[in-house]
């Protein structure tokens, strides 16, 4: 039988940084300080990511750009490895991402691209918990409550099973 079905989500806007809760806030403020940090020559869009762990610990990553354009690393990206590889069992709990351009802030918020979705789902599945993510830009802020939520039908290891025939 023939179907349409459809997926929705919904999220938080906030027009300013002083409407997010003092964590929220703490978090989106380590990000936009990474994005100080990130290399990027080549696009000049440089971005920070921070990741909230189980502890309150605050980890951040930021884009690393390379003349080979896929050897290059995204903020949301670097930063989970960060969290990953230096504090295992303490669970990332929330991700803040940030964009500086050559005119400062971005205005908007930037959203994590493909990759970086399907990383975000990865964590939140093999953890067992969903992460909480501020997209901030200078004039707008989005808060997601999942990853899950941004890359709905996402690859995961259910997809890599072989059913026998």
């Amino acid at each position: 039988m023939k179907r349409t079905n459809n997926i929705t989500f919904s999220y938080t806007e906030c027009d300013n940084i002083e409407e997010l809760n003092a964590g929220d806030r703490e978090l989106l403020i380590s990000a936009r300080e990474a994005a100080k940090n990130a290399y990027a020559p080549y696009s000049h869009f440089k971005v920070g990511a921070a990741v909230r762990l189980e502890s309150g610990k605050i980890v951040s990553g930021t884009n690393i750009e390379n003349a080979a354009f896929p050897s290059g690393i995204c903020a949301e990206r670097s930063a989970l490895t960060n969290a990953s590889s230096n504090h295992p069992g303490d669970i990332p709990v929330g991700l803040a991402v940030a964009a500086i351009t050559d005119s400062g802030l971005s205005d908007d918020p930037v959203p994590p691209c493909g990759n970086c979705r399907q990383v975000i789902t990865e964590e939140e599945s093999r953890n067992g918990r969903n992460i909480r993510i501020i997209l901030g830009g200078m004039n707008k802020i989005k808060i997601i409550d999942k990853g899950e939520d941004l890359l709905p039908l996402t690859f995961n290891k259910n997809n890599l099973k072989v059913n026998p025939r």
